[in-house]
């Protein structure tokens, strides 16, 4: 069949001709030919075809089988999707298959939880059983077996490793295993109270090796520290008998001076060792005095022996567990009962305490041997750091004790005058006046003046003193230790007395001026420490010796003090003329009376406090401060006449009677300024000022009492002259005086108008220098305020410079800025 599928060429069909030429017509002979040949070559086709579909019949028949039966069965399955796809369109049964879907994968999920929840039944109810056991394995006396259990089922119920979101049940058995632990823990601590007994009649301790708790009999001491250990609480339930220990054994073995005696006892029963015994005796010479420490460290190492073998059975992991318990208090024992009470209190006796440094090295490491302490944690070596460190204890020791006695001094005194103690005028270094051979007469270093102090400021710099001279001769860590102990007793009085005093500082009384004295004695004293002893202080000292940061701190609460006395007593002299109630109408018998009263109680307020104030305080310090507390009775009353508006002839006499009465009355005390003026002429500390430029209201006073029965035309005539303006006097205060005393008149108008005219100031200028007369009385009295402060640093930085030159060599000598 293959030659039949063959292609023709038409060309070939025409052989006869030349068809090189492809552009060559073909003629109509040709094509008839054409035609001719392919009807032909087309009979032969059919005839080849013909014979091979004969040849083949029955292979062909087989074809069309085949094909007639894959037709057939197509319409089946076509006839059967068309009935699936109506019952498609009938039923919706995807919504079915789903539904069946869901429902499945509910109950897959189900028996999965449903197996998962019966594991954990499984494993809780494992739990509960073995809880169970282990609290009945407890009462059957099986201690090991019953802690290995609690042990395992604490880390299966995680404890201590809890997450949120668990289920209710485990914090449930949680709860029931703490309950059993703590079950657990109450009776090993039973076990060892009857394991261990102290008896106080015999002064015996008694380790009993077969224990009986709570029916259960015949448990061996053993056993029971293997099921502690096994429990890891062996530190708990150890607790009890290790205070026991500490209590009547290793204190009286450590006890310096009267020590306790130890003998051993083995009580051997049929069954072996059933107890052993600890017998505490006291000691056959009590006068023995162990220095070393020899025999203090034999008698705590036999103690701890007895622990090591009857206790703990010579168990190096419970005895160190025995001694991570006990070993702190120990230490600390040793150290207070005996380390602290041998540290030489003198330096030359240092050499000695190496022998105390050798045996508690030794004792340590006899421990250590034991397993008692750690070998390698240093913290364990806390006897042997204390000993080795004596110079710092040593320094410690003295350190309190300089407090203790700066304390106890600052406690004690009561700030009272030395029985001896006279004084009359200032107290001066080198007049040879008022010299006194009491300690509390002190001199000022930066002041020619010398004052008087309580005893406890004078106590506190003699202790002071002898310190800071122990710093000079001391090492280096001695002499530091020194240093701050003398700033601390120094602060003690700061921390101390202001306290103390705190009720006596809201009076008039000496010992608020005592106090002001101690600060400005101590404040002054500190500056000068330094300077006198820093030459011969260690030279790792000198850089950090310093004192004249406590200098300030002591000066302001010295003026604190004063400043407060002073306003006490402007308050009570307030009081006082507040019962005068102006000095109104002082014509009548019972006001004159009230008024003079009241000038009366002034005047002994005033005598009070000058009787006070004039033998203790400095001259300058007595000036200032009496000046400023005239200056304010003086202005008070001044300005209370003033503002009276009516005043009948009788009435300006007896307020010119009380002005006199006061100014006599005052007279001793005003001559007491006027000797301070003199002794700080004198001392250099002050220029001779007036007493009146310093009590600005005494000249005014004293005036007023003049104009009081003066004509009118006079005071017009002292107010012309400027003399009534230079005691203080303002044209407003002058026109009110005047017609509060004289009547409406020409004449009165006329010397009205020349005040106001002739004095070339109108009444508006008049009120300005009213205002600013009285700015000027307000500062005035803050300067009188700073003053003392001022004055102060003045003089220090030049006295200072004085006293400098006079004990530092030429070569050093420098000006103070």
């Amino acid at each position: 069949m293959d030659p039949l599928f063959d292609r023709i060429n038409v060309r070939d069909l025409l052989s006869g001709h030349d068809l090189s030429d492809p552009s060559t017509p073909l003629s109509a002979p040709d094509l008839r030919l054409i035609i001719s040949r392919l009807e032909s070559h087309s009979l032969h086709i059919k005839s080849k075809v013909r014979s091979y579909l004969l040849s083949h019949r029955e292979d062909f028949a087989s074809l069309f089988s085949q094909c007639n039966d894959a037709v057939f069965k197509t319409n089946e399955i076509s006839d059967n999707v068309s009935g699936i796809l109506s019952l498609i369109s009938d039923r919706p049964i995807d919504v079915e298959i789903r539904k069946l879907v869901d429902e499945i994968g509910r109950t897959t999920k189900e028996a999965r939880e449903k197996r998962e929840m019966l594991g954990l039944l499984k494993i809780i109810v494992g739990i509960c059983e073995r809880l169970e056991g282990a609290r009945s394995a407890f009462s059957d006396g099986r201690l090991r077996f019953a802690a290995e259990e609690v042990k395992e089922l604490k880390k299966a119920l995680r404890i201590g490793d809890e997450e949120e979101g668990e289920p209710i049940v485990y914090g449930l058995l949680r709860k029931q295993w703490a309950d059993l632990f703590d079950e657990m823990q109450d009776l090993f601590s039973k076990f060892m109270e009857n394991a261990v007994r102290f008896e106080q009649d015999s002064r015996t301790i008694r380790v009993k090796y077969k224990l009986c708790v709570d029916k259960m009999d015949g448990i061996e001491l053993h056993t029971v520290m293997e099921a502690m250990d096994v429990a890891g609480i062996l530190d708990y339930s150890l607790a009890k008998a290790a205070d026991l220990i500490i209590k009547h054994a290793i204190t009286p073995a450590v006890s310096y001076g009267s020590p306790a005696m130890f003998a051993e006892d083995v009580n051997q029963g049929s069954k072996g060792i059933s107890e052993t015994v600890l017998k505490i005796l006291p000691s056959q010479d009590c006068k023995i005095v162990d220095v070393d420490g020899d025999a203090i460290y034999a008698r705590v190492i036999q103690v701890i022996k007895f622990i090591f073998k009857h206790i703990c059975f010579e168990n190096g992991s419970w005895i160190r567990s025995f001694g991570r318990l006990t070993w702190p208090r120990i230490s600390d024992i040793i150290i207070s009962k005996f380390l602290s009470k041998v540290v030489p209190e003198d330096a030359s006796k240092l050499v000695d305490f190496q022998k105390i440094v050798k045996c508690t090295s030794e004792f340590e490491f006899s421990l250590k041997e034991m397993m008692f302490i750690s070998a390698s944690d240093g913290k364990d070596y806390r006897l042997s750091s204390f000993s080795e460190n004596v110079e710092v204890h040593f320094a410690f020791r003295k350190k309190t004790e300089i407090l203790g006695k700066a304390r106890n001094s600052l406690l004690q005194c009561d700030f009272s005058l030395p029985q001896d103690y006279t004084s009359k005028g200032p107290l001066l270094k080198n007049d040879g006046m008022a010299i006194n051979s009491s300690n509390q007469v002190v001199d000022l270093i930066f002041s020619s003046e010398r004052c008087v102090v309580s005893k406890a400021a004078s106590q506190l710099m003699e202790l002071v003193h002898q310190t800071l001279q122990d710093v000079c001769l001391s090492s280096a860590r001695v002499a530091l230790e020194f240093y701050h102990a003398v700033r601390d007793a120094i602060l003690l009085y700061e921390a101390v007395i202001p306290v103390k005093l705190e009720r006596q500082l809201d009076g008039i009384n000496q010992v608020a001026i005592l106090m002001y004295n101690d600060c400005l004695f101590l404040s002054q004293e500190i500056l000068g420490l330094a300077f006198e002893y820093r030459t011969d202080f260690p030279d790792s000292i000198k850089e950090h010796a310093v004192f004249a940061d406590m200098a300030p701190r002591f000066h302001l609460m010295a003026e604190e003090i004063l400043q407060r006395q002073i306003r006490i007593v402007i308050f009570n002299l307030r009081e006082a003329i507040d019962g005068a109630d102006g000095f109104q109408n002082t014509h009548q018998m019972q006001q004159f009376e009230s008024a003079k009263f009241s000038i009366d109680q002034a005047v002994f307020i005033l005598e009070k406090v000058h009787i006070i104030w004039e033998p203790l305080l400095r001259p300058s310090t007595y000036k200032r401060s009496m000046c400023m507390v005239l200056e304010s009775v003086f202005s008070r009353i001044t300005k209370d006449i003033l503002l009276l508006d009516d005043l009948a002839a009788e009435e300006t006499l007896q307020l010119q009677r009380l002005i006199h009465m006061m100014l006599d009355n005052l007279s001793s005390l005003l001559k007491s300024l006027i000797s301070a003026f003199d002794s700080n002429a004198k001392s250099e500390e002050d220029t001779s000022r007036p007493i009146d430029d310093l009590i600005p209201s005494l000249r005014k006073i004293r005036k007023l009492g003049e104009l009081l029965d003066m004509p009118l035309k006079s005071i017009t005539s002292a107010w012309e002259s400027g003399e009534l303006m230079s005691c203080g006097f303002t044209i407003l205060e002058l026109k009110d005086f005047i017609r509060a005393i004289f009547a409406d008149s020409t004449l009165r108008k006329e010397c009205i108008w020349r005040i106001e005219n002739k004095g070339g100031m109108t009444t508006q200028q008049s009120k300005a220098m009213e205002q600013y007369s009285t700015q000027q009385v307000h500062l005035g009295v803050s300067m009188l305020i700073m003053l003392p402060i001022l004055e102060q640093v003045d003089t220090n930085c030049h006295d200072l410079n004085r006293w400098l030159k006079k004990t530092l060599p030429t070569s050093q000598h420098f000006s103070w800025p």
